[in-house]
């Protein structure tokens, strides 16, 4: 089976690799450098399993700049490219979805067409009219960056957004390859986008519940992790997202939670608001306890978001940052994957050592590299993990 993949990102790229332990996969990326190392059998994103999964397993993947013939002769075509919120738009940005829906419209292929990317609810069904296709349909993924192959090896579940024959092949191509036995479902597609922003605006309610109870603990001088410990021991509720944090970020939770409320518009609703206010309350709440300790110079102990990890994007940290800038704190950045002394107008150094003269240093996630620095440190880190 010939699978081409679009999109060299977490989803794109551990798809094709999981893929092509059995398939002939060619993948697409415009980046020239990411391109490249991959072909080079170099991971170009934090992750393990990628990384060796690219170096030693024997894989039928090849990565070009361009499609356009592969189409034509693809059994699946996956799109697992960005989909950004637009915030003038109060939306998902799904323009580059659909410029390689044109592409692949002209080359008029009969692939099944597999959307990855994370899309409003009825887009897929909008796409299908559009291009009056009946073989695109949307499945979607639920992957941890810095763990995404493993998630892909050992999927919670399948999702996949049809019922008929072309629905369980899709289901068979995954079923070749993956090492455990989850359920697989099938429903339309429509319902499958709902699982996908209902299940990250659920983890996003809990990632919020678990600091709103931590900003009660704060607030009245209370144990946080005793409190977190004796919820958790009920088997009802689990030991799991309850690691308080300065707020929940990365790519998916801050623009899944904003789709979902918009495509709430229609429908009363307060609990998915909350989730989408609650963040910025938990920010301003960790603005105002880093405040009371009246630091001239904070230090900000990396930009990622979880231990692992060396992605910047949407981290919480930023907005901390941002507010803290607002009350003329002078702020210092130690984060050794940046190479400059300057990022996004902060100051960054690479000397721990000038690091540690910060009045105060924060944390969203601990590192026993601050273990001496305990009597300056600002975490809500209380379980040393993610």
């Amino acid at each position: 089976m010939k699978i081409t993949v679009v999109g060299m990102g977490y989803v794109g790229l551990s798809n094709s690799i999981l893929l092509a332990i059995k398939n002939e996969v060619v993948g697409i990326e415009l980046d020239d450098n990411k391109r490249q190392m991959i072909n080079n059998k170099i991971s170009p994103l934090k992750d393990k399993e990628i990384e060796e999964y690219l170096s030693n397993k024997k894989l039928d993947f090849i990565v070009k700049k361009e499609a356009k013939e592969d189409y034509k002769d693809s059994d699946v075509i996956i799109i697992a490219v960005p989909t950004n919120y637009d915030e003038n738009k109060d939306f998902f940005d799904t323009s580059i979805v659909e410029d390689v829906l044109d592409d692949i419209s002209i080359s008029k292929t009969d692939a099944t067409i597999i959307i990855k990317s994370t899309i409003p609810i009825g887009f897929t069904e909008q796409m299908r009219k559009k291009y009056d296709n009946k073989n695109i349909i949307f499945s979607p993924e639920f992957l941890r960056e810095g763990r995404a192959l493993y998630d892909s090896l050992y999927p919670s579940r399948i999702i996949i957004g049809d019922k008929n024959q072309r629905a369980k092949n899709v289901a068979k191509m995954y079923e070749d390859v993956i090492l455990n036995e989850p359920k697989v479902l099938f429903m339309h597609s429509t319902e499958a986008e709902a699982v996908k922003l209902f299940a990250n605006t659920y983890l996003a309610l809990r990632v919020s519940y678990f600091n709103e109870l931590d900003s009660y603990a704060s607030t009245f001088n209370l144990d946080t992790k005793d409190i977190i410990e004796g919820v958790c021991a009920d088997s009802r509720i689990g030991d799991m997202y309850n690691n308080p944090s300065f707020g929940y970020g990365g790519y998916c939770l801050p623009k899944d939670t904003k789709q979902l409320l918009s495509n709430f518009k229609q429908v009363p609703n307060d609990i998915i608001k909350a989730v989408v206010s609650a963040n910025d309350t938990r920010k301003e709440f960790i603005t105002k306890e880093i405040l009371q300790k009246n630091p001239k110079i904070v230090g900000v102990y990396r930009l990622t978001m979880k231990a692992g990890s060396d992605n910047f994007r949407k981290s919480a940290v930023f907005d901390i940052i941002e507010k803290l800038k607002k009350e003329n704190v002078e702020i210092i950045v130690y984060e050794p994957t940046i190479k400059q002394d300057n990022y996004m107008g902060l100051k960054v150094v690479d000397d721990f050592e000038v690091f540690k003269k910060s009045d105060i240093i924060i944390a969203n996630r601990f590192d026993k590299e601050l273990e001496s620095l305990k009597d300056k440190l600002y975490t809500k880190d209380i379980f040393l993990r993610d």
